[in-house]
């Protein structure tokens, strides 16, 4: 008897999903990288500095709407939703796209998100050297 149970926990212990470790992994996976470099790849010519991102720090705080969204057909922003497959901002924001100036490039295009964000909550954080380390 004492055998059949101890097989029978053994069995039901190693039959369970193991989440030790895994808590984390599978929901972290989906909101990306904790820090990121932000580098332009598609408009080469005067490539700015790599700026340092801290995508973590800005995800404990922000929700994902607040940076993200996508476009329509017609090319018009469009609120971000829940799930929704994030594209690189120089997909839609580059010299090539048409866009307006202040929107035009990803550089153009971060700037503008973020130091107006940080203007109004932490004007310490718009100097250059503060994501664009040497």
């Amino acid at each position: 008897m004492k055998r059949v149970l101890v097989s029978g926990i053994l069995l039901a212990f190693c039959c369970a999903p193991c989440s030790l470790g895994e808590a984390t992994t599978a929901g972290d996976t989906d909101k990306g990288p904790a820090e990121m470099t932000l580098q332009t790849t598609l408009d080469p010519e005067k490539p700015p500095k790599p700026a340092v991102f801290p995508h973590g720090a800005h995800q404990a705080r922000l929700g994902c709407k607040t940076c993200h969204h996508g476009k329509t057909a017609e090319g018009k922003r469009l609120s971000y939703v829940a799930g929704q497959k994030i594209e690189k901002c120089e997909t839609c924001h580059n010299s090539k796209a048409g866009m307006p100036e202040k929107w035009g490039t990803f550089k153009n295009a971060a700037h503008v998100l973020c130091q107006n964000c940080h203007r109004k909550n932490r004007p310490e954080l718009t100097e250059c050297k503060v994501c664009h380390k040497k």
